[in-house]
């Protein structure tokens, strides 16, 4: 069986836009179990800690920039086959390619404002949960 634990952030255009509070509320009817959450803002160092992994691409700068441009809602989230079920309900990377009713789709401006981050494993979930939140924060 899958993971139960996945890690998601709410982005800066989402939460400037206002959009966190019916975001949140998404998540929780679709049946995950908010086991963690808060806002916080990155500064350049920690948003390009990160992304490392796309260190030496052409977007990573652009990323970070973005990434630090304000506050982002952090969460860890749980539920049966957490990941595959959260990456279904955000939608696909690019706004105009998501399926109705996603949260992209409805919240997303553009491939790079897409509002919302969701990990893309079972150990990339536990990865990026580690590097928001303590251990004692966690549950």
């Amino acid at each position: 069986m899958k993971g139960r634990t996945t890690y998601t952030m709410i982005k800066p255009d989402a939460v400037s836009a206002g959009n966190s509070g019916a975001i949140i509320k998404m998540i929780e009817e679709a049946g995950f179990n908010i086991v963690a959450i808060k806002k916080t803002r990155l500064n350049q160092e920690v948003a390009g800690k990160f992304y490392a992994v796309h260190r030496g691409r052409p977007f990573y700068q652009d990323l970070c920039n973005y990434m630090s441009s304000g506050p982002i809602v952090a969460m860890i989230l749980t539920k049966d086959n957490a990941v595959d079920d959260f990456r279904t309900l955000i939608g696909a990377t690019n706004p105009s390619d998501a399926a109705a009713g996603t949260i992209r789709q409805l919240f997303a401006t553009s491939i790079e404002a897409n509002a919302i981050h969701g990990s893309d494993s079972d150990e990339n979930a536990l990865i990026e949960a580690g590097f928001f939140f303590s251990e004692l924060e966690r549950y």
